[in-house]
């Protein structure tokens, strides 16, 4: 292997590797092919001499078919030729401003069942890309190499075209062998291949982490504390020691631009049937053909990614850093490149790719501020299609035939650049916050009596994110990772306004803010719970009312009945109506519970007892009626103007006990020798053993209960059953 160097940079080839065969073939058929042969030694570099005099095109070839070489062109060839193992080959020539200027085709032999290809064209983009008085200046003109897999045999023909434009000189087909001089692989990186595709398009939400720091919040106190951001992520890409680029082979320091104001998205026009585990090999191809064969310094793109979602670091200097590539001509400055591996003119790439592609544009033109979706202007450093000095616009987003005479990256590919500028310079899409974990949603705003965590969601794939910022009361109290969906907040009683604001890696926002009252004070019982007697029916049960009133500063949840049974009372009820059992202890509790979650629990216990009407003080005409109707099968009754009943008792509540009929009269009351009013027993229907009346008490005493019967012209008659109190 010879090789010289000139301002430490390699200028020549690999000389000597393979025989060069010059010359017009003649005749009536195709040469036979070479019989196999097992591969011998692994050159990284050989060359074959492509024939540049005209002649007659080799009959029985089809090279003058539409598609392939110009119809009606003369022909050159090389016959079949068995070569040392190669798996990526390309056209060269000695001017690197010079055109093709014609058609190289060839097909190769693969060396696992020796089978020939069929013809494939070379693809040439040009002059050389290279920016004048970079590194990568001077060297050879070439075409795009073509991954072909492992060959061990070429064969080639050229087409001379029209005659208008011959071509060039030097011109030569180039053989590489990605797996000769490979570097050892480093400890511990790991192998490239179609699994490493989720990670470099990026987790959805559904894989997101759901952790994240806490926050010991004191609301307003927050503000002015320092908050560490997170360091603004690179796409997750395989390193160049992930695909064992050959470091020797590259001479010089990189090269850096100012900024990245446009990403051109390139194809390297090889074919799409590869495997995603070759990936690898063809960038290190690559590599080899752009140092060895090109006589550039590096790989000539910054990033590469496979049709399996694979992106691969390209020239060497920093992923996050302006490296001045060999891509654009005209236009490496200022701007950076990704090449999509294979041919995309009619065949567009994947949504993994279209993810990749935008992830990287986001990430390289939002670091420097500016969006993928915009335009911007970009002066020629000289090319073809536009002169040094020319001003050109330029979606920030473009494609290389944007500039240049070029049809890459594919009509189908480039079509598809809309869409991905629009993923590449969007805000976070369908950015929410779903919910607060500890807390409760009341209409707008949620309530938490602790720590809470605000959980958010959005549709935007984690590769396009970049983080999440969590402000409370106008101070940025957390920053959170971009596959975090939550973090934890720990914030003083008192009302506050939370917001969480989405980075996209472009470097648009969106936000979401929601009030939170954190409240660690439980409801209080400003009356009650407090049992009184009612009216109703007295058979078998008591008719009583529960009466509360319970309140909390940031609102009630819930007003819940939790014994004897369970009966929510709702928030805005201060009395329930039920029944107690007669004789025996009952309690009733009632947990008032706050929008926070706070609750407290109050309870009441009390008996009702019977007092009946044969333990009164009596005045007047009185007469036993009996029935079962009565308690204790008996009552006293009267119809005598006057006449009266008296009770004396210790109790909070007491209710009358008596029987209403179609005859019955009237009872003036008088509560502690004091009057009280009338009950009128009449009604159209008999009914026995019911409160007629009731009083209640704010707590236990002793009290007197005096009726006295008012006479009632056709309603004289009163009976009277007891009374009911409550301890």
């Amino acid at each position: 292997m010879d090789v010289t160097r000139t301002s430490n940079r390699i200028v020549a080839a690999v000389t000597g590797a393979a025989v060069a065969i010059t010359g017009t073939v003649t005749g009536t058929a195709a040469p036979a092919p070479p019989a196999y042969a097992a591969p011998a030694a692994e050159p990284a570099l050989q060359t074959l001499a492509l024939p540049t005099t005209s002649g007659a095109t080799p009959a029985g070839t089809s090279f003058a078919a539409p598609g392939t070489a110009r119809a009606g062109g003369t022909g050159l060839a090389v016959a079949p030729r068995v070569t040392k193992p190669f798996s990526l080959l390309g056209a060269t020539w000695t001017d690197p401003q010079a055109r093709l200027g014609g058609t190289v085709q060839v097909r190769t032999r693969a060396a696992a069942d020796g089978r020939w290809s069929a013809w494939r064209t070379l693809e040439s983009d040009g002059t050389s890309p290279a920016a004048p008085g970079s590194a990568d200046a001077g060297g050879r003109g070439s075409t795009d190499p073509v991954w072909v897999g492992d060959s061990d045999a070429v064969e080639a023909r050229v087409a001379t075209g029209d005659g208008t434009r011959p071509l060039p000189a030097g011109l030569r087909l180039d053989l590489i062998n990605p797996d000769a001089d490979l570097p050892a692989p480093v400890a511990g990186t790991p192998s490239p291949g179609p699994a490493a595709s989720a990670s470099a398009s990026g987790a959805s939400d559904s894989a997101a982490q759901v952790g994240g720091g806490s926050v010991a919040g004191t609301g307003r106190a927050a503000v002015g504390t320092a908050v560490a951001v997170p360091p603004r992520p690179a796409p997750a890409v395989v390193s160049r020691a992930g695909w064992r680029a050959n470091e020797a082979m590259v001479a010089d320091p990189p090269e850096y631009t100012t900024d990245v104001q446009v990403l051109f998205v390139h194809h390297t026009a090889t074919s799409n049937d590869y495997s995603c585990a070759d990936s690898a090999r063809i960038v290190r191809g690559i590599q080899a053909y752009h140092v060895r064969s090109n006589g550039w310094n590096d790989i000539g793109y910054n990033f590469l990614v496979d049709k399996c979602g694979t992106l691969f670091e390209g020239r060497g200097g920093g992923v996050d850093q302006p490296v001045l590539g060999a891509h654009t001509l005209g236009f490496n400055s200022h701007s950076a490149a990704i090449a999509v591996i294979g041919d995309y003119t009619g065949r567009a790439v994947s949504t993994k790719v279209r993810w990749v592609i935008a992830q990287v544009a986001a990430y390289k033109i939002g670091m420097y501020g500016h969006l993928a979706t915009e335009r911007t202007a970009l002066v020629s450093s000289g090319g073809e299609r536009f002169p040094a000095g020319t001003r050109v616009t330029f979606n920030r987003v473009s494609g290389h035939r944007d500039a240049g005479r070029t049809a890459c990256p594919g009509n189908a590919l480039y079509g598809q650049l809309g869409t991905i500028r629009g993923l590449a310079g969007g805000a976070p899409a369908g950015f929410k916050m779903a919910r607060m974990t500890g807390a409760t949603q009341v209409g707008a705003a949620f309530y938490a009596r602790g720590p809470v965590r605000p959980l958010w969601t959005t549709t935007t794939p984690t590769a396009l994110l970049n983080r999440f910022d969590v402000i409370v009361d106008g101070a940025v109290v957390a920053s959170a990772p971009r596959a975090h969906r939550t973090t934890l907040l720990n914030l003083n009683p008192g009302r506050h306004v939370v917001t969480v604001r989405a980075y996209h890696l472009s470097g648009r926002a969106v936000s979401q803010t929601r009030a939170l009252v954190v409240d660690r004070t439980a409801p209080t019982y400003t009356s009650g719970p407090a049992v009184w007697l009612r009216g109703g029916s007295l058979d078998g049960s008591v008719p009583i009312y529960l009466r509360w009133t319970a309140t909390d500063p940031g609102g009630l949840r819930s007003v819940t009945l939790t014994r004897p049974s369970v009966v929510a009372l709702g928030t805005t009820a201060r009395a329930w109506a039920g029944t107690a059992t007669p004789g025996r202890p009952t309690t009733w509790s009632i947990r008032a519970a706050d929008r926070a979650g706070n609750t407290r629990t109050a309870t009441v216990t009390r008996t009702p007892l019977l007092l009946t009407e044969r333990t009164t003080a009596r005045t007047g005409r009185w007469a036993n009626v009996t029935g079962r109707g009565y308690f204790g099968g008996s009552a006293l009754r009267s119809i005598t103007a006057g006449s009266s009943m008296t009770w004396t008792f210790t109790g909070s509540s007491a209710s009358l006990a008596a029987s209403r009929t179609p005859t019955s009269g009237r009872l003036k009351v008088y509560v502690d020798g004091r009057y009280s009013g009338v009950v009128d027993l009449r009604s159209r229907t008999t009914s026995h053993r019911m409160a007629v009346w009731a009083r209640s008490w704010p707590a236990s005493a002793t009290h007197t209960v005096r009726v006295v019967v008012q006479g009632t012209t056709g309603r004289p008659g009163v009976a009277l059953d007891g009374l009911v109190l409550l301890r």
